[in-house]
């Protein structure tokens, strides 16, 4: 996939230029306890001109999950149906690195409306980016979630990321998956 780095891009973020614009796709969520149901998704990454990207996802249970196509028929796109999660955070390749040898250290910051604030370290190597929870501090009021692992990868064009996660008294395992199409490159 071929893509154009902004002019007013900080190199700060070249690392993760791949990642600029909005991705849209369909995907899974399942866990212990929650049955394994099909979703939309829609992931944001924005450079504003800070050394970092701005990040935001929407992700909602696929209307009418059940309705499979019949033997014939290839399955449509999923339409959003009730809203399942929502997140905003930051990316940012940790400073002071030397930006000529990868792979590089990234930090991620993700909060979600649960009350759940997560700080993932990781790296960036090419379009592949591997985190891990460095800390998961709740609200009172919020789930209890103990760790979790991201991967995303650029794949064919297409943005491809699983997360795992250890929660509800639960060893960390898979809970969501997605295929994400770029739907601009902003």
């Amino acid at each position: 996939m071929v893509f154009t780095l902004a002019a007013d891009l900080p190199p700060e973020v070249y690392p993760l230029a791949w990642l600029v614009g909005s991705w849209r796709g369909e995907g899974t969520v399942g866990y212990p306890d929650i049955p394994e149901s099909r979703i939309v998704q829609q992931v944001s990454f924005v450079a504003d001109g800070g050394p970092y990207l701005s990040y935001q996802a929407s992700t909602w249970l696929a209307a009418d999950p059940d309705e499979a196509p019949g033997p014939d028929e290839a399955p449509g796109p999923a339409e959003p149906g009730q809203l399942w999660h929502q997140e905003t955070g930051f990316w940012r390749v940790t400073p002071g690195q030397d930006r000529a040898d990868p792979p590089f250290e990234v930090e991620v910051f993700i909060a979600d409306p649960v009350g759940v604030v997560s700080v993932y370290l990781g790296e960036v190597n090419g379009p592949r980016v591997q985190l891990g929870t460095d800390a998961m501090v709740r609200s009172a009021s919020a789930p209890r979630m103990d760790a979790a692992t991201r991967l995303y990868g650029l794949v064919e064009g297409d943005l491809l990321w699983a997360w795992d996660l250890a929660a509800f008294g639960h060893s960390l395992r898979s809970y969501l998956a997605a295929r994400l199409q770029r739907v601009d490159a902003k």
